[in-house]
């Protein structure tokens, strides 16, 4: 198996680690608040990631903390905020809602004309998964947190690059992770109650946070080593559909053809905007 064949493969493992992450999570909201859950994947990730890669041991410049608190505040609220739509919405909609955040980045950033299509197939999108009447209608408040979520996720994009320059990505993405972990603490602490203190709880949230977090952040660095970042970004623009399917197979959450067709256009938007790019250059 070539290299680039197998960071394929990893990145698939990446994405789907982390839906499966998401629903796992989900399906305990009834036992511990959707913020206490954050603030244990946060925590136990922080914690995981920095045995990992012992920033302390590594050579950066200390002034990079100006860099690091932007980008691990985004990081964790943007988790906050996207366990908090869950609890509301199905997790394929969540998804693709936030996935919105970095679609959006993309298009602002571009000025090239023909970009307008997947800006016009990415707001269709958000039309038809967005009925907050009717039969099939969301929850409101859940739409905006995942939107919410999506733009915490540019801005982690946005700063994640800045810091990318400065630190080296393991030791970015530990001080990243204690950072969120610290931000999602005052949160998480304010739905702490006696069975949050169950050993069964933290063992779950252990699950989450490695199946999240953990596991499928190291993935991805790991196949970013070999992949262009063209087919990274094409290959991301699955994500929506593995939620869909582990929200199917665990939640028993399904989707009607209007929500199916919306998260389509979110997706091929997603996936045109990137193919297209003139500025990603083949690595």
């Amino acid at each position: 198996m070539s290299r680039a064949t197998l960071s394929i493969v990893l990145l698939l493992v990446a994405m789907t680690s982390i839906q499966f992450g998401a629903s796992f999570a989900k399906q305990i909201f009834h036992i511990v608040h959707p913020a206490g859950i954050t603030l244990l994947r946060t925590s136990l990730a922080a914690i995981f990631l920095l045995a990992l890669w012992r920033p302390w041991r590594a050579n950066w410049d200390r002034s990079a903390w100006l860099h690091v608190l932007p980008y691990g505040a985004s990081l964790g609220i943007m988790n906050l905020l996207f366990y908090l739509s869950l609890e509301r919405i199905p997790l394929g909609i969540a998804v693709a809602v936030e996935f919105t955040g970095p679609l959006g980045l993309a298009l602002v950033s571009s000025r090239r004309r023909q970009d307008l299509l997947w800006v016009l197939l990415a707001a269709l999108g958000i039309i038809l998964i967005s009925p907050i009447t009717g039969h099939d209608a969301l929850d409101p408040i859940g739409l905006l947190l995942a939107l919410g979520a999506g733009f915490c996720w540019a801005l982690y994009i946005i700063f994640g690059q800045r810091m990318g320059r400065r630190i080296p990505a393991g030791t970015a993405t530990a001080l990243g992770m204690l950072v969120a972990a610290l931000v999602t603490v005052p949160v998480g602490a304010f739905y702490v109650n006696e069975q949050f203190l169950q050993m069964q709880v933290w063992w779950m949230g252990l699950i989450v946070a490695v199946f999240s977090s953990a596991l499928p952040y190291s993935l991805e660095m790991t196949a970013l080593k070999h992949l262009p970042t063209k087919t990274f970004g094409i290959l991301m623009s699955l994500e929506p559909a593995i939620a869909a399917l582990m929200g199917l197979l665990f939640l028993k959450e399904t989707l009607n053809l209007q929500q199916g067709l919306a998260m389509g256009c979110i997706m091929l938007a997603s996936a045109g905007c990137t193919l297209l790019s003139p500025e990603i250059k083949e690595a």
